[in-house]
C-alpha cells in the first residue's frame, strides 16, 4: 500500500471514499419505512385515515366501474385539486354513493389507471 503523504494518492483515496459513500446513499435512503411505503406496505390506522383525500361524487358509472369525483389535492400523487375520474377496485363501492355525496377516498395508480382503492361517506 502506497504511503498517504504524495497529493496524488491523498487525492485519489479522498475520491474513492466519496464515491464509495455517494453511492451507498441510495441505497441506505431506500432502507426501512420510506421504502416499505412506496411498495404499499400496511400502514397503522390512524396513518390510513389522515391520508384519505376529500372530494364530492359527481358522477357514478356502475356498469363501466367507475367514479368521478371533484376533489382537493391528492398528496400521494402529486395531484391538485382537479375533477377526474377514477376506476374503482371494488365495484360495490359505487353501491355506496351517489351524485352529490362528499367522500373520504383514498386514489393510488394500479395498473397504470388512477383507481379509488378505499371510500367512506364523509362525516
Amino acid at each position: 500500500m502506497m504511503p498517504l503523504t504524495c497529493p496524488l494518492t491523498r487525492s485519489l483515496a479522498a475520491f474513492a471514499l466519496l464515491a464509495t459513500l455517494t453511492s451507498a446513499s441510495p441505497a441506505f435512503a431506500m432502507s426501512g419505512h420510506g421504502h416499505e411505503a412506496a411498495h404499499g406496505a400496511a400502514m397503522p390506522v390512524a396513518d390510513v385515515k389522515a391520508s384519505l383525500s376529500e372530494g364530492t361524487v359527481k358522477k357514478v358509472d356502475k356498469a363501466a366501474g367507475k367514479i368521478t369525483i371533484s376533489h382537493g389535492p391528492l398528496e400521494n400523487l402529486g395531484m391538485p385539486p382537479m375533477t377526474m375520474v377514477f376506476r374503482a377496485t371494488d365495484p360495490s363501492m359505487l353501491d355506496a354513493v351517489r351524485e352529490g355525496d362528499r367522500i373520504r377516498f383514498a386514489a393510488q395508480r394500479v395498473d397504470g389507471v388512477f383507481s379509488v382503492t378505499k371510500l367512506e361517506i364523509a362525516e
